[in-house]
């Protein structure tokens, strides 16, 4: 069992020269994978890479929160990191070399208006160059390895062999790791969700990438599954993340280590997932924020999937639901929604 206590930032880095077997990861997902989210997909896969929401570097640098702030347990974690100013960009990858974070990764594949104010995420694969330069210096500042997520092309630039120069230049500067969502983005006329959903799929162009670049490791991302379809594009690529399809079900991550990464132990049970985060629940209640409320909440909402393809999986929703304005909501609020579904499923067996 892992131990819930309160999240910490390393004073010394921890895996910072460990090299990461990124078979399998999470996504970098905004308002959803923070620090709670990747505490309850570790306690189902050990070995599955876990991502920070995208951070900028207006908010490390400037920002009056720490943004940095994640649990132990958490490792091997990624912060990816938003912005293109090349000096600030070095900032902040020192900064989080000295937070223990595993490797840093450069937003290139966001289409959000709001990212392209900032003149970072998918915008930026117009700007091979300046990407290349955040990549040479920031590695040459820290010993933290430097990857890039970028998408196959955006707008009228979506050509192999604009996908194939972007990662030309990205990987002579040094980068050793590509993950690129196998979707072009439009960076005006579609919201961020069409961009995950209306561009076509082109899983190809990602394989030929791996081919052409054999020295560079290459994740394919987008409209990716299950585990099994994740096997079949690992016979063409490195490594295989997946976003949404594991927030809204994310027990599967319980078969990541086997069924992925070959490890022989047991598959963890939902009701061990449900006793672990009960007391990481309880823990962080206890504990007294900078801001606000330690609410279970907090917690509770990245939970809601848990218990999908079961009897009683939308009681299960709706009881973690009721407790999103209960103040006094624990890690009973977890178990008592929990033995509901088991209640259900034994008598329905």
């Amino acid at each position: 069992m892992l131990n819930p206590v309160n999240p910490v930032n390393p004073v010394n880095p921890l895996n910072t020269t460990k090299s990461i077997d990124h078979r399998f990861s999470v996504a970098p997902m905004l308002d959803w994978t923070d620090r709670h989210c990747r505490y309850f997909y570790r306690t189902m896969s050990a070995h599955t890479v876990l991502y920070t929401e995208m951070v900028t570097t207006g908010a490390i640098i400037h920002g009056k929160g720490d943004y940095l702030s994640y649990h132990n347990a958490e490792h091997p974690v990624v912060l990816q990191l938003g912005g293109s100013n090349v000096k600030d960009m070095t900032e902040c990858a020192k900064i989080a070399e000295q937070h223990g974070y595993d490797e840093i990764n450069i937003n290139v594949g966001c289409p959000s208006d709001r990212v392209q104010n900032g003149r970072f995420g998918a915008c930026l694969m117009a700007e091979p160059q300046l990407v290349a330069e955040c990549v040479s210096e920031m590695q040459a500042a820290t010993n933290v390895p430097v990857t890039v997520k970028s998408r196959i092309g955006i707008d009228d630039l979506d050509s192999y062999e604009f996908l194939h120069t972007f990662v030309e230049q990205v990987a002579n500067a040094g980068c050793r790791h590509v993950i690129v969502h196998a979707r072009k983005a439009w960076l005006s006329g579609l919201s961020p969700k069409q961009n995950r959903d209306i561009p076509p799929l082109d899983y190809a162009r990602v394989y030929q990438l791996k081919q052409d670049f054999p020295n560079v490791n290459i994740s394919i991302n987008g409209g990716i599954k299950t585990l099994v379809e994740a096997n079949e594009h690992l016979q063409h690529v490195d490594g295989v993340m997946i976003g949404r399809e594991v927030y809204n079900s994310p027990y599967m991550l319980a078969q990541v280590d086997q069924q992925i990464y070959g490890v022989n132990k047991p598959i963890i049970s939902r009701e061990q997932v449900v006793n672990i985060m009960a007391e990481y629940i309880d823990s962080y209640i206890s504990t007294t924020p900078e801001h606000g409320n330690n609410r279970a909440w907090h917690v509770l909402r990245h939970m809601m999937g848990l218990c999908n393809g079961l009897a009683g999986a939308r009681q299960f929703r709706r009881s973690l639901g009721d407790s999103s304005g209960d103040d006094k909501a624990n890690g009973d609020t977890l178990k008592q929604a929990f033995a509901q579904v088991v209640i259900t499923n034994l008598s329905s067996a």
